[in-house]
C-alpha cells in the first residue's frame, strides 16, 4: 500500500548570500586557497586544512545542504578519514553499520559475501548515511572553525584567470540563479575545484573527462518504509518482480529505503520516472521482498553510468578532486568515497605548501596518487557495471550463465561478487621513491611504502602505571608520525630533538614508542602491543621504524631505523 510522496526526514538550515565588503568590486583580502563545491569533497578538504591551521573559504551556489538521493554509503576509509577530522562520532551515531549483502537470480539466493571486519577493527566496514546528513554533520564541524573556514553560500564562480605570477582570479556572482546577484571578484593562492560532475572550473579550463560512458540507465527511488529488516546490500537479478531488470535494494537511517532497478533497452526514460510507472515497480520489489508495511514514495530520478577521468589533476593553480576530477560507477560505492580519499590526500600536501613547509611540487604527487587511484577505481566499477548491466550479448550471455550455475557452483560464485570500495596502495607513488625505501626490501610483510596503515588493538600505559584500551588509529594525529617498536633508551635523546627541529619549522610530527607486553617501556607514557598481533602484521622487530604520512599511509620503513633516516625521508618529501 502506497501513500502520497512524503518529503525527507530532514529539515535543512538555509543561509542567505552574502558578499564581503569590496574595493573596486573585488575581495581586498587574497585567500590562500577558494574551495569551490560545499558537497563532502570540499567539506572534507576544507576540514583537513583548517586541521594544519590553513584558512580556505568554501564557495557553494545552493543555500544550503544537499537535497534528494546522492551518495549513502560510507566506508571505513572514509570512516577513518573522519575520526582523523574529529567528526566521525556524528557518523557512527547516525549512521546505519553493514558488513555484506546477497544476491538473487530471480527467486533464488546465489552469493552473499561479507567485508572484512574482526575484533581489531575500530569501525565498521560500511555504515549507510544519507548524503544530506553527511553534509550536515560536517557543516556542524565547519561551522566550529569560523575562524578558519569562511563559507560564501549562493554564490557562484562566473569565470577563473590563472595569473602569471601564481594563483588565481575568481570572477563570482551572489545571490539568486540566473544574471541577478551581487558580480565580484576573489584572487586566491589556490583553487581546489570540488563542484561536481558538471565543474564550472573544469569547463572553464576546457579540460574533458576521458573513458567510458554506458548506454543504460537505472531509475533511484527513495521511499519511507518502517521495517525492522537487517542493513545489508541486496540485488536481484531477473526477479520475477521486475523481469529483465537488475534491483538493488539500501537500507538508509530514518526508515528511508532507496531501491535502484534497471531500465530496459526498450523503456524511454522521461516516462520510466513518472510515478504512475515507477510505484508499481517499487511495489512488487517489495512484495517480492517480504514487506508488508504501508510506504511513500520520497524521491525519483534517472541515473546514467559513467567511468571517467582527467588524465591529471593538477593544472598550475588549481587541483581537482571528486566528480569534478573523476566519475565512478555506483556500483562498490566509490564516487563519494574516492572523493574523500581525494580531500584528504590533497588536504595534508596543500597544507604543507601553503604553510612553507613544502614546495609546489609536493602537489604533482596529489595527481600522480589520485590519478592512479581513480584508474582502479574505474577498473572495479567498470566490472561490476558491467555484470550489473551488461554492455553487449556477449556480457549478457556470460552473466547469465554465471547466475544459472551460481547456485550449484560455488566456483562461479565470485564473479557476482560487487567489489566495495577499499583503500588504495600508492605502491609506485614519487613519494616512496623520495623518501628512499631500499630498507623496505628486507620486510616480508606487512604494509609496504604507499599503503595504508592496518588497524590493530592496544593498550596505552601512563606514566602511574594505568592502561586504557586503544587503536593504532587513535594514535595518529594530522601530521607525521614515527612508530618506533621496542625503542632502544639510547637514540630517545636524537628522536626528542627531530621533533624539536620539525616543530620549529612548524612540522607537525610526533613519534609512538611500540612495545610488546613483555618488554620495559622506557617511554612515559608508551603504547603497548599486549598480543604481539600489530609486530606480526607489520614484520617488526626491535629498532623498526614505520614512518606514516599524515593520511595514514605508510612514507618509509626500516629494520633499524633512526631519527636520522626519518629526517632524511622527510626532508626530500618536504624539501626541508
Amino acid at each position: 500500500m502506497t501513500r502520497p510522496f512524503t518529503p525527507y526526514p530532514f529539515s535543512p538550515r538555509h543561509y542567505p548570500g552574502e558578499v564581503p565588503a569590496l574595493v573596486d568590486g573585488r575581495d581586498p583580502a587574497t585567500k590562500a586557497v577558494a574551495i569551490v563545491g560545499g558537497g563532502p569533497v570540499g567539506m572534507t578538504l576544507a576540514l583537513a586544512l583548517a586541521r594544519q591551521g590553513v584558512r580556505s573559504v568554501l564557495i557553494e551556489a545552493d543555500d544550503s545542504v544537499c537535497t534528494g538521493s546522492r551518495a549513502i554509503c560510507i566506508s571505513r576509509r572514509s570512516l577513518e578519514i573522519f575520526k582523523r577530522l574529529g567528526v566521525v562520532e556524528g557518523f557512527l551515531q547516525k549512521g546505519l553499520p553493514w558488513t555484506g549483502g546477497r544476491s538473487f537470480y530471480r527467486d533464488t539466493e546465489v552469493f552473499r559475501f561479507t567485508m572484512h571486519q574482526d575484533d581489531e577493527q575500530s569501525l565498521p566496514p560500511m555504515i549507510n548515511i544519507a548524503q544530506y546528513q553527511i553534509e550536515q554533520l560536517l557543516l556542524d564541524e565547519i561551522e566550529r572553525h569560523a575562524d578558519l573556514i569562511e563559507v560564501r553560500w549562493q554564490t557562484r564562480v562566473t569565470a577563473i584567470e590563472q595569473l602569471p605570477d601564481g594563483g588565481a582570479l575568481l570572477a563570482l556572482r551572489t545571490g539568486q540563479t540566473g544574471h541577478t546577484g551581487t558580480a565580484w571578484q576573489m584572487r586566491t593562492d589556490w583553487v581546489a575545484a570540488c563542484d561536481g560532475g558538471r565543474s564550472t572550473i573544469r569547463e572553464a579550463l576546457g579540460l574533458k573527462l576521458t573513458g567510458t560512458t554506458y548506454e543504460g540507465r537505472y531509475v533511484i527511488v527513495d521511499i519511507e518504509l518502517d521495517s525492522a529488516r537487517a542493513t545489508e546490500r541486496l540485488a536481484y537479478f531477473d526477479p520475477p518482480s521486475n523481469p529483465g531488470s537488475t534491483v538493488l535494494v539500501h537500507k538508509q537511517p530514518d526508515n528511508v529505503w532507496r531501491i535502484d532497478y534497471q531500465l530496459r533497452d526498450d523503456e524511454d526514460p522521461d516516462a520510466a520516472v513518472q510515478p504512475e510507472n515507477v510505484l508499481p515497480r517499487v511495489q512488487s520489489v517489495l512484495d517480492a521482498m517480504g514487506e508488508t508495511g504501508a510506504w511513500s514514495p520520497i524521491w525519483i530520478t534517472v541515473y546514467k553510468a559513467n567511468a571517467l577521468t582527467l588524465e591529471r589533476y593538477r593544472h598550475g593553480s588549481v587541483l581537482f578532486a571528486g566528480d569534478a576530477a573523476h566519475l565512478v560507477p555506483i556500483f562498490g560505492v566509490r564516487g563519494a568515497n574516492s572523493g574523500i580519499d581525494d580531500a584528504d590526500n590533497l588536504g595534508w600536501k596543500l597544507g604543507c605548501v601553503v604553510n612553507g613547509m613544502a614546495s609546489p611540487d609536493l602537489l604533482d604527487s596529489y595527481s600522480d596518487e589520485r590519478v592512479f587511484a581513480a584508474r582502479e577505481n574505474l577498473s572495479y566499477g567498470m566490472k561490476s557495471t558491467e555484470f550489473m548491466a551488461p554492455p553487449s550479448f556477449a556480457f549478457d550471455l556470460m552473466r547469465t550463465a554465471v547466475l544459472g550455475l551460481a547456485d550449484q557452483h560455488a566456483a562461479v560464485r565470485p564473479l557476482i561478487n560487487p567489489r566495495q570500495t577499499h583503500a588504495i596502495a600508492y605502491l609506485r607513488s614519487p613519494l616512496n621513491d623520495a623518501a628512499g625505501n631500499a630498507a623496505s626490501d628486507s620486510f616480508s610483510r606487512g604494509p609496504a611504502p604507499g599503503t595504508v596503515l592496518p588497524e590493530c588493538r592496544l593498550l596505552k600505559r601512563t606514566g602511574d602505571g594505568a592502561s586504557m584500551a586503544i587503536h593504532l588509529t587513535d594514535l595518529l594525529e594530522p601530521g607525521f608520525t614515527a612508530l618506533r617498536f621496542g625503542a632502544d633508551p639510547a637514540q630517545d635523546d636524537a628522536w626528542q630533538q627531530l621533533q624539536r627541529t620539525l616543530a620549529e619549522r612548524r612540522i607537525p610530527f610526533g613519534t609512538i614508542t611500540l612495545g610488546r607486553s613483555d618488554a620495559p617501556c622506557s617511554a612515559k607514557p608508551c603504547t603497548i602491543d599486549p598480543t604481539g598481533h600489530l609486530h606480526d602484521m607489520l614484520d617488526a622487530r626491535p629498532g623498526t621504524v614505520y614512518l606514516i604520512r599524515p593520511d595514514g599511509h605508510v612514507l618509509a620503513r626500516w629494520r633499524d631505523g633512526s631519527a636520522a633516516d626519518a629526517q632524511r625521508a622527510l626532508g626530500a618529501v618536504l624539501t626541508i
